[in-house]
């Protein structure tokens, strides 16, 4: 019995995320040439300045207003750009730092544990693996600059600044959850059972977890209430993307169910006997293959949850779609809120 592919069920949206360019008028300068011929160099004189050309050749004080905007965000875009590398670098070093340590202590013997009393996270030998360690990390990381972000767009849509310093902001929160399914996709290749068990993420976000992450169908419903008002147009569009989504979820859980099935079947198939050694040793083998499909499903997760935000980005206005990124993340906020208020609880004496 085949495993089941998602790849086959799974339907890809026609476009791709577009966004138009715009930009300020561009001014053009006349150079007005000064003619410092004479026929006698002891009578020398220059031509008169055209002063009324000069003036009018003048920018608009509109147009260099609006100029003198689009530089100061594109130096705090910059600005945020180079922190956020440095932070990055800064991550590096300290995971060479970690990975050096974890060295140390397999050649000591010594077993290290999880943070809070969670071992969740340890392999078979008890050591913390270097890939999941590098994911907390910047997840840790990750989530810090999406808090900062979230404080930024909201203080941007008070401050009704312009579209173009708006979309700016959007491309980099966009950017930011790229950078999250990137993350996600190497912490998967080290150890894809800790990724699907959501330890990374808050009690509250566990409880909506599906397959690795966030169900795109559900948070689309999510931000639609937050971005009224939409055109027909749009609505239309909002509505096909629940339902692909939904469709391409159902098509990656059915194949979830299938791997489930067969890696069962794969473990009973045979009971052990007196030979039953070499039986058992090609049972694990087998399974051992049909796991490694477990990367591809949260792979194709992932590309469906990055997909549906594109799709969303394309769909919407500049605005619109800055108030959905304020909404995803004031929810993920609220999520670990709740997480935290959880676990703080009174509890009942035993």
């Amino acid at each position: 019995m085949g495993i089941y592919e998602p790849n086959h069920h799974i339907s890809m949206w026609g476009e791709t995320f577009k966004s138009d360019n715009t930009g300020a008028s561009t001014i053009v300068e006349v150079d007005a040439k000064l003619d410092n011929r004479s026929e006698d160099a002891s009578h020398g004189m220059l031509r008169p300045s055209k002063k009324f050309d000069q003036e009018a050749n003048k920018p608009n004080e509109k147009v260099s207003r609006r100029l003198a905007q689009n530089r100061e965000a594109a130096r705090k875009s910059r600005l945020r750009k180079k922190a956020y590398v440095q932070q990055l670098e800064s991550s590096r070093i300290k995971l060479t730092q970690l990975e050096q340590e974890l060295d140390r202590a397999k050649q000591q013997g010594v077993y290290i544990g999880g943070h809070s009393g969670d071992s969740s996270h340890l392999g078979l030998a008890g050591t913390v693996s270097s890939g999941v360690a590098a994911f907390q990390m910047e997840y840790g990381h990750w989530v810090e600059e999406q808090n900062r972000q979230v404080l930024e767009l909201r203080t941007a849509l008070q401050a009704h600044i312009t579209d173009i310093e708006l979309d700016m902001l959007v491309e980099s929160g966009m950017s930011h959850y790229d950078n999250l399914f990137r993350m996600k996709a190497i912490a998967a290749k080290s150890d894809v059972f800790y990724l699907m068990s959501g330890m990374w993420k808050t009690a509250a976000e566990r409880f909506f977890l599906w397959i690795g992450g966030f169900r795109p169908s559900e948070v689309l419903k999510v931000l639609t209430q937050h971005l009224d008002p939409l055109t027909e147009k749009q609505l239309m569009e909002v509505c096909n993307l629940q339902q692909s989504s939904q469709q391409a979820e159902d098509a990656l859980s059915q194949g979830m169910d299938k791997l489930q099935q067969t890696l069962s079947e794969t473990l009973v198939s045979e009971p052990l006997g007196a030979s039953g050694v070499a039986n058992y040793m090609g049972q694990m083998a087998t399974a051992m293959g049909k796991l490694e499909a477990l990367v591809s499903f949260v792979n194709q997760a992932d590309h469906l949850r990055q997909q549906a935000l594109h799709q969303m980005r394309r769909i919407l206005t500049v605005r619109q779609a800055a108030r959905g990124l304020l909404a995803l993340g004031d929810y993920f906020q609220r999520l670990r809120a709740l997480s935290s208020l959880w676990a703080a609880r009174p509890r009942e004496p035993a």
